[in-house]
């Protein structure tokens, strides 16, 4: 078992006073692609990233010669919208915050906005599907929740593309959102977007981050407080299988008084050349009295040859505050777990399917929607018997 790192402990993200945690805080964001210099990988943000495999989403070479299809599936209280770039809606979560992302909003020519009203309460999921038909394309997506609505998002990535988005989502004032993003791509896609979040007064937002297939997958989820008494949960679980980069950063820019978040990931690798990354940047400024915070990634390597990067960063501008910790754990597939189920009589590959699926199970239960928890279980388990054969 690798090193477990205790909450509120130093690791190689360290927690660290009066130094901006990475260089996502320092640099301005920006609209503009012009204000981000092209990254070479010795910059602390991409130097987990193979840049080769973005296909020049990275340094202004990538051209818009392909296209994703959007379809919006959503029941009744829910506006379904197809804008221009000049809606002034777009870009009211947050700026991008790095080139790709920058890129992104810089080359989209059209957006898809969905809008719950105020104070309606939705039954039924919103569904988005979003399937990649090849080629090179650049998205926007607005999700905006009135005051005192509740709603679930799920957003399902199918097909093959190389794609660079934004991804807004604007959570009203005492409203409730849970998103669920789906990343199940062919193998020969690759996605790169920013997830920005925010969270209105006594709000509440939950987003839940699958990720299976794709060449490469670079997520960059990040929640801003609009204002206090907001709450955040993310929670994400990926596969990692033989070839694929999968990488998720996460920052939680906690600035206003008496809000909270919690961030729990896990992953599972297998294969040859298997590359996770996971970087959770939480920071909590000087004005930020009353947070309480907590992040946590576990990683699970199923056989020899794969690799996990993990890095939590925690800096801390204020001593009032409720709490604030970290923990990060990477181990192997124990062979005593396999040995005991065995034991009493459960086949060896049904052995190792229960111990995936138990290791992922609290997550998938935060989906709170049975067909989506069903099909991501059963993608583990196809995951499972393909390295088996």
């Amino acid at each position: 078992m690798a090193e477990t790192i205790p909450a509120g402990s130093t690791t190689d993200g360290a927690i660290q006073v009066g130094q901006p945690i990475d260089a996502r805080v320092s640099t301005p964001a920006s609209f503009d692609v012009a204000d981000f210099p092209v990254p070479h990988g010795r910059e602390e943000e991409w130097r987990f990233t193979p840049l080769e495999r973005l296909r020049g989403l990275h340094d202004g070479t990538a051209v818009a010669d392909g296209a994703v299809k959007v379809e919006v599936t959503s029941p009744e209280g829910v506006t379904v919208e197809t804008v221009g770039r000049d809606d002034a809606r777009l870009g009211r979560a947050g700026k991008p915050v790095d080139r790709v992302a920058a890129q992104a909003y810089s080359s989209f020519e059209k957006a898809s906005v969905v809008t719950i009203a105020k104070e309606t309460v939705l039954t039924e999921p919103v569904r988005i599907a979003v399937h990649g038909e090849g080629g090179t394309a650049f998205a926007h997506q607005l999700v905006e929740v009135g005051a005192f609505a509740e709603a679930v998002v799920v957003i399902d990535h199918t097909g093959d593309a190389t794609l660079a988005a934004n991804v807004e989502f604007v959570i009203g004032d005492g409203a409730k959102l849970t998103v669920v993003s789906v990343q199940d791509w062919d193998d020969t896609a690759v996605h790169a977007a920013q997830h920005t979040a925010l969270v209105g007064r006594d709000a509440t937002f939950k987003s839940v981050v699958v990720t299976f297939g794709g060449d490469l997958v670079r997520l960059h989820p990040r929640v801003i407080y609009g204002a206090p008494g907001g709450e955040a949960e993310l929670y994400g679980l990926y596969f990692t299988d033989n070839g694929q980069h999968q990488e998720h950063r996460l920052f939680i820019d906690h600035d206003t008084p008496h809000c909270r978040s919690n961030v729990a990931y896990k992953g599972a690798l297998q294969g040859q050349d298997a590359h996770a990354v996971w970087i959770g940047d939480v920071l909590i400024r000087a004005a930020a009295e009353g947070t309480d915070t907590y992040e946590l990634n576990r990683n699970l390597v199923l056989t020899d040859g794969a690799r996990v990067d993990s890095v939590p960063n925690l800096e801390i501008e204020t001593g009032e505050i409720v709490g604030a910790g970290h923990a990060s754990t990477t181990g192997r597939f124990e062979d005593e777990q396999l040995f005991y189920l065995m034991s009493r009589g459960i086949p060896a590959d049904e052995a190792r399917r229960l111990v995936v699926r138990g290791f992922f199970a609290e997550l998938v239960q935060q989906i709170g929607l049975p067909d989506v928890e069903e099909r991501l279980l059963s993608k583990i388990e196809a995951e499972l018997e393909a390295s088996v054969a």
